[in-house]
C-alpha cells in the first residue's frame, strides 16, 4: 500500500469511535422520561419522500420547570451528504427553545442515522416562557431543510395527535 493510502486509514479508528459514540443513545434516563409512542404513532411511510418529519414526541416537565423533550424522527438519511441534521422546540411566536442561544437547533443531530430509522433523540432542560402553552417541534434535513412534519404540543393536555406530556402539577 502506498503510504497515502496508509495516512487516509490512519483515521478509520477515530472516526469509527465517533460514530459509535455519536450514535449511542443519549444518557441513560429514568423509564418515567423514556418515550413510549402510542400504536397511532406508527407510520409505514413517511410524509415526505425527503424532508425530517417528526413522528412522536414526548415532552417531559422536571420539579426545576425545564423540559425534555424526546423527539422521534424519519428521514431517508444517505450518508453524510443527506441526513437529518437537527430538530426545534419552537413557540407559537416563531421562537426556537434552544439550552445554548449559540446552538444550531434545539437538538443538534451529529452523524447520519441510515440504518437506523426511525430514530428517537433527547434534549433536557428546555425552559418554555411562562404563558405558553404549546409548542410545535419541527425536524431540519441537511439538503432541505424544514418541510416536513411537524408536531404541535398543547402543553396543558397529557396527550393528543402523536405526543405525550409529563407536566409537574403546582
Amino acid at each position: 500500500m502506498s503510504s497515502v493510502t496508509l495516512q487516509r486509514y490512519r483515521f478509520l479508528p477515530f472516526l469509527l469511535t465517533m460514530m459509535t459514540t455519536a450514535c449511542s443513545p443519549t444518557p441513560a434516563l429514568p423509564p418515567s422520561l423514556m418515550a413510549t409512542p402510542s400504536p397511532t404513532a406508527a407510520f409505514s411511510v413517511p410524509a415526505s419522500k425527503s424532508f425530517a418529519d417528526v413522528e412522536f414526541v414526548k415532552a417531559v416537565q422536571s420539579t426545576d420547570g425545564t423540559w425534555t423533550f424526546q423527539v422521534t424522527v424519519q428521514h431517508p438519511d444517505t450518508g453524510w451528504d443527506d441526513y437529518a441534521d437537527g430538530w426545534d422546540v419552537v413557540t407559537p411566536d416563531g421562537r426556537v427553545l434552544k439550552v445554548t442561544p449559540e446552538a444550531s437547533f434545539t437538538r443538534l443531530l451529529l452523524h447520519p442515522h441510515v440504518g437506523e430509522q426511525p430514530f428517537t433523540r433527547s434534549q433536557s432542560g428546555i425552559r418554555i416562557p411562562e404563558g405558553v402553552t404549546s409548542v410545535t417541534v419541527r425536524a431540519h434535513s441537511l439538503v432541505r431543510g424544514f418541510g416536513g412534519r411537524e408536531i404541535t404540543l398543547d402543553i396543558t393536555r397529557p396527550k393528543g395527535d402523536h405526543y405525550e406530556v409529563q407536566s409537574v402539577p403546582y
